[in-house]
């Protein structure tokens, strides 16, 4: 009984310091969005030379790191969008190779030239 009670006791101690020490993070941002993979492209180029910038100063202040913690938010949104736009490039090669591989002339024009297309959005 006293095990149960210590745990209970011990289980709510460590919620509870998890709990404050969550309140003490800086608030949340959403960042810019990147709903398409060239606006990703221009907010992770931006933002990583706004970002170059600060660090690149003398004297970096708490003000400075709140603005860096907030474009991270920016960049989040920008990487996820990329990685989402690089699976899809992914694929498509997938599908090419395989359709090269099988020696489907045809078919291997039609998916390569969709693969090529997408591929030229990507910077080089």
């Amino acid at each position: 009984m006293k095990t149960s009670f210590a745990l209970a006791c011990l289980t709510a101690i460590v919620s509870l310091a998890a709990s404050a020490q969550a309140d003490e993070r800086p608030d949340h941002y959403e960042g810019k969005p990147s709903e398409t993979l060239e606006q990703a492209l221009t907010n992770f180029s931006e933002t990583n030379a706004r970002i170059a910038k600060i660090l690149a100063q003398d004297e970096v202040t708490l003000t400075d790191m709140e603005k860096i913690h907030e474009m991270t938010y920016t960049l989040e949104n920008a990487l996820e969008r990329i990685d989402e736009e690089y699976a899809v490039l992914q694929e498509q090669l997938e599908q090419f190779h395989l359709a090269s591989e099988g020696a489907d002339v045809e078919h291997a024009r039609g998916l390569g030239q969709i693969y090529l297309d997408n591929a030229d959005r990507f910077p080089e």
